[in-house]
C-alpha cells in the first residue's frame, strides 16, 4: 500500500472511484489517501455523494471503477478483510430501541462471535467508558439523541475496529451531545483509531480533522489541512481601528492601498494572515510614526472554503 508524505502507512486508500445511478454520476474519479491514526473529513454539499463514498470503502456497495484498499484489504477481492477492520456508524442509529442499552451491547457480541463472559465484559466496559451504566438496563427507545449516537458509537466498538467511518455522526445533536462527541472521537484516534467523518458541520471538520477533502459534482475539489484549504482563498484583511481622527487621517495617507471607513475611522487592508504580511503592515505604521489603537486579523473561514470550492450561495444556517 502507498505510504503519505508524512510517512505513515495508508489506513484507507483509493484511486479513481467511480460510481453511477442511472444517468447520474454521483462519484467521477475520486482519489484518497487517509493516514493511519488521523482523522480525515469529508465535506459536501447534500447528494454529493459523501455517503456513497462511505458504502463503498465499507462494501456495502460497489464501485463502478477504481480501485479502493482498506487497513490493507481491497474492497473488491477481500470485503471480509476490510469488514472484520472497520466499523461503521451513521447519521440513523443502527440501535435496536425495543431492547436495553445493554442488550444492544450484547448482541453486538454475539454478532463479532465473542464468548458469553467476553462479551459481558466487553459490554460493560464500554458503557462505563460512554457513559451509559446507569441507562444500561433501560430501552434505548427511552434514550435521548445523544445517547443513543454514544450507544452507537459504543456497539461499533465492540469488534475493536482499527477504522471508524462515522456517517454524519453528530446530524440532530444539540451543542452539548455534539461536544461530547467531539471527545469521544478525540479519544478515538488518541487510542490508535483511524477516523473517516462525512460532515456538513464546518466547524466539526475544523475542529476534528487532521486533513479535509471538500467533495462536489463528483469530483474532489480541494483536500488538504483546514490551514491549507483556507489560504486558498481570498478575502482575507486586517483591520485597524483608530481613536484619534488626527491618527486615523495620518494612517490613511500612510497606507493608500487601505480600504476606508471615514465614519468608524478604520482601515481594512489585503492580507493572507501570516506572520510577516502583519509585520509589513506594522513596519509601514512604524515609519510613519502612527499607533493604532485596535487590529484585528480576518483569514477565510471554512465555511467561505465550503462556499467558494461548491458555487453555493445558501445561507451558513441552511448546512448545519
Amino acid at each position: 500500500m502507498p505510504t503519505p508524505r508524512n510517512g505513515r502507512s495508508a489506513a484507507v486508500s483509493a484511486v479513481g472511484l467511480r460510481k453511477s445511478y442511472g444517468d447520474k454520476t454521483v462519484l467521477d474519479g475520486i482519489d484518497l489517501r487517509i493516514p493511519a491514526g488521523s482523522v480525515f473529513a469529508l465535506l459536501g454539499p447534500n447528494g454529493a455523494g459523501k455517503t456513497t463514498v462511505v458504502k463503498i470503502l465499507s462494501t456495502l456497495i460497489t464501485a463502478d471503477g477504481g480501485q479502493a484498499q482498506v487497513a490493507g484489504h481491497d474492497v473488491t477481492t477481500a470485503p471480509d478483510g476490510v469488514r472484520a477492520a472497520i466499523g461503521v456508524t451513521g447519521q440513523f442509529s443502527a440501535v435496536d430501541g425495543l431492547i436495553t442499552g445493554e442488550e444492544n451491547m450484547l448482541l453486538m457480541a454475539d454478532l463479532h462471535h465473542l464468548s458469553r463472559s467476553e462479551g459481558r465484559r466487553v459490554a460493560a466496559e464500554l458503557l462505563e467508558r460512554f457513559d451509559l451504566v446507569e441507562a444500561a438496563k433501560k430501552p434505548a427507545s427511552t434514550y435521548s439523541g445523544g445517547m443513543k449516537r454514544r450507544l452507537d458509537i459504543a456497539m461499533t466498538l465492540v469488534g475493536s475496529p482499527r477504522i471508524i467511518f462515522l456517517d454524519e455522526p453528530t446530524t440532530g445533536l444539540d451543542p452539548r451531545s455534539r461536544h461530547g462527541m467531539w471527545q469521544i472521537i478525540r479519544e478515538l484516534v488518541s487510542g490508535g483509531v483511524t477516523v473517516f467523518l462525512t460532515t456538513q458541520y464546518l466547524d466539526e471538520a475544523d475542529e476534528l480533522a487532521d486533513r479535509i477533502a471538500v467533495l462536489n459534482n463528483g469530483r474532489i475539489a480541494a483536500e488538504g489541512t483546514a490551514e491549507e484549504l483556507k489560504r486558498l482563498i481570498p478575502g482575507g484583511h486586517v483591520r485597524l481601528r483608530f481613536a484619534d481622527p488626527a491618527a486615523y487621517r495620518s494612517a490613511v495617507g500612510a497606507l493608500r492601498d487601505a480600504t476606508r471607513d471615514d465614519e468608524a475611522l478604520t482601515l481594512q487592508i489585503l492580507s493572507d494572515g501570516s506572520q510577516r504580511d502583519l509585520r509589513t503592515v506594522l513596519d509601514r505604521l512604524d515609519t510613519a510614526g502612527i499607533e493604532a489603537d485596535e487590529l484585528t486579523v480576518h483569514t477565510p473561514d471554512l465555511d467561505d472554503v465550503f462556499f467558494a470550492l461548491t458555487g453555493t450561495d445558501q445561507p451558513k444556517e441552511t448546512l448545519r
